[in-house]
């Protein structure tokens, strides 16, 4: 099979993705590798199909796996050791005074750059909800602002797995510094259409805690000395800070064109996976260190536990995006659609979005539309079909995807009864909420994005 049918056959198969994923509950891995092998068998001669699979799947894992099981570990150590409490405190000595709502909001940023937006959330919110009782402020305000501010990095700032994952399949693992800078810079309007948003829903919208009138909360202070002997602020950012810097430096001597082994060596502390060994042997230190070594072991195995799944699903997204470059899907949207360069941006987000919406996790729809779209300098992908052919296109192709990703958090998203529970709100009033506030968010950021296609 090839050409039109090909094309038709493929839209088919995501479709029926779609469906054993949401609708019949099939896991995610079985479903994209299932609709990899039906795609193969129709349109590539029976004996490369192992090698076409075996190299996708291998191939995902030998550039992703490392990278994204060490960016998980920090994450943990950071919440284990209290250091994410040291960077809210920071953030709320240097904001929340006057502006409580923005300093839980760049709280949950910053936290949730390591750290998974859900376990991002339990750890803040005692810490929300002291901040909103102490300044009067909506809690409904607070959670949302929250919400929002872990949602965005979540999806578009790595070491999260979701954005290393994507940044890794569309060819940018030597580019990570500018995936973060563009992640960074593409979070500013998000965060500020969030923390308008939080503040106009927080008068609309009440929640248990608005209403309750003997509720006992303890202090900000209160919870801050309930962790114990925390690491100190150079420390506490440090497992985030150093591999940024890391790969900087890297970035740097690639442009000078430095040679000899001081510059090899410093490319090689640059590299991802060796700037975040080197940030989670920091977090190692901070957890000895805070006299919390003996949960190194379970720590380890929680984070494989979680991260396993994961790894899975992002090997059969490449698979499929393997399979669909051999079938010459792409070849031939290419050459009978060249309307297509002109969707550019809006591409990966529509897909990401839908995938999203359908089955509900961030994370399978981001690696899911990353393996499809494929490197941005490879023959015949996505990429290359929408003309998304530079580093730069591609760091903002990762940026629309994990914009679609968020497009929209509703009932079928473990976020999204995470903030509706411990934000005290009914299942109704999170539509109103949480599942508007990251429909608004997707929008601000993929218009945001395509202006800055514009100049790529």
């Amino acid at each position: 099979m090839s050409g039109l049918p090909l094309l038709i056959m493929f839209v088919l198969m995501v479709v029926v993705m779609i469906l054993a994923i949401s609708k019949f509950k099939v896991h995610p891995f079985l479903s994209i590798m299932g609709v990899s092998l039906i795609l193969a068998l129709l349109s590539i001669p029976i004996a490369n199909i192992p090698s076409v699979i075996g190299a996708g799947f291998s191939g995902t894992f030998s550039s992703l796996g490392i990278v994204i099981i060490f960016g998980a570990m920090i994450g943990f150590f950071l919440e284990k050791t209290g250091a994410a409490i040291t960077m809210a405190d920071v953030v709320v000595k240097r904001v929340g005074k006057k502006h409580p709502e923005l300093a839980i909001l760049i709280m949950g940023w910053i936290v949730s750059i390591p750290v998974f937006c859900d376990s991002g959330f339990v750890i803040l919110n005692p810490i929300r909800k002291a901040m909103a009782k102490k300044t009067g402020v909506s809690a409904v305000t607070m959670a949302v602002a929250l919400s929002a501010g872990l949602y965005t990095s979540h999806v578009m700032i790595p070491p999260t797995p979701g954005p290393i994952a994507a940044a890794n399949s569309l060819g940018l693992d030597s580019n990570m510094l500018l995936v973060i800078g563009v992640g960074i810079l593409v979070s500013i309007p998000v965060l500020i259409a969030g923390w308008i948003f939080a503040r106009i829903i927080g008068k609309k919208v009440k929640s248990s805690e608005d209403l309750a009138t003997d509720e006992t909360v303890k202090s900000y202070e209160e919870l801050v000395k309930e962790y114990g002997t925390l690491p100190s602020p150079l420390l506490s950012f440090a497992p985030i800070v150093v591999p940024i810097l890391l790969m900087a430096i890297k970035s740097i001597v690639d442009m000078a064109g430095g040679t000899g082994f001081f510059a090899d060596f410093l490319k090689f502390l640059g590299t991802p996976m060796i700037a975040l060994l080197v940030g989670l042997i920091i977090s190692i230190v901070n957890l000895f260190k805070g006299q919390k070594g003996e949960s190194f072991n379970s720590l380890s195995d929680e984070t494989l536990r979680t991260v396993g799944p994961i790894l899975f699903v992002t090997a059969a997204g490449g698979v499929l995006g393997r399979v669909i470059t051999e079938a010459g899907i792409v070849s031939y949207i290419t050459e009978n659609a060249s309307f297509l360069s002109g969707i550019g941006i809006f591409f990966p987000f529509l897909i990401a979005a839908i995938l999203k919406t359908a089955q509900g996790s961030s994370t399978v729809a981001i690696t899911t539309t990353a393996g499809i779209m494929g490197a941005f300098s490879m023959e015949g992908s996505l990429m290359q079909a929408l003309g998304l052919t530079s580093p730069f296109a591609a760091a903002l192709t990762v940026m629309a995807i994990g914009a679609g990703a968020m497009t929209v958090s509703h009932a079928n998203d473990s976020y999204f009864w995470v903030v509706t529970n411990f934000g005290g709100l009914k299942a109704e009033d999170g539509y109103k909420t949480q599942t508007l506030c990251t429909l608004v968010l997707g929008i601000v950021a993929v218009v945001f994005i395509w202006i800055l296609s514009l100049f790529a």
